[in-house]
């Protein structure tokens, strides 16, 4: 898809608060400091349009991005570690597990995990809710620069292992320095629309 425009267009944490346009939704999830708005970034070439930080938790609403005037990115709070109180995670989860039951122009949800990293018990929850909602899922590895040749390979196949995913399944390699696997992941997405 070649990117006309891509800009911020509110933060949300309530139904009412969503966009009301019906144009079509492709959300961004993972746990925090995976890489989300890095990613976004990268794939629409606009290096600050959503914010990024070192610091865990950084988004905490759901971002809507408008691109190209046709779609949103939804830039989704991450969960697990973050230096926020437990209550606030829960308002965080809360608001996402609604936008994720209840959205209808929700076309694809592109969860992340840090390639680096095993898979976690909350990346488990999220992938097995969002294969209870029955809503299509994109599964891409962040921070693939980061690794070794050697790594990477091991790596990618303990998410498969984990996530008990046949050699089939579409695991997209990334990284938003080099802009490894963005053009896979732009496909995956067009697919969706």
């Amino acid at each position: 898809m070649k990117i006309q425009s891509a800009e911020f267009v509110c933060s949300v944490m309530r139904p009412d608060q969503y966009p009301r346009d019906g144009k079509p939704e492709i959300a961004f999830a993972g746990r925090s400091n995976v890489g989300k708005s890095s990613l976004m970034n990268a794939l629409l070439k606009r290096k600050g349009l959503a914010k990024t930080s070192g610091t865990p938790g950084k988004t905490q609403t759901l971002n809507f991005f408008d691109i190209n005037r046709k779609l949103y990115f939804v830039d989704l709070p991450g969960y697990g570690y973050a230096k926020v109180p437990k209550t606030v995670k829960a308002i965080w989860n809360a608001a996402m597990a609604v936008y994720l039951r209840d959205r209808e122009p929700l076309r694809l949800v592109v969860q992340l995990l840090d390639s680096r990293h095993d898979v976690s018990d909350k990346d488990l929850e999220m992938i097995g809710l969002l294969a209870e909602l029955e809503i299509p899922t994109l599964l891409v590895a962040t921070k693939i620069d980061k690794l070794k040749r050697g790594e990477r390979a091991k790596n990618l196949a303990r998410i498969r292992e984990v996530l008990e995913l046949d050699e089939d399944a579409l695991v997209i390699p990334t990284s938003s320095e080099t802009g490894e696997g963005l053009p896979q992941t732009w496909d995956a997405i067009d697919d969706c629309l």
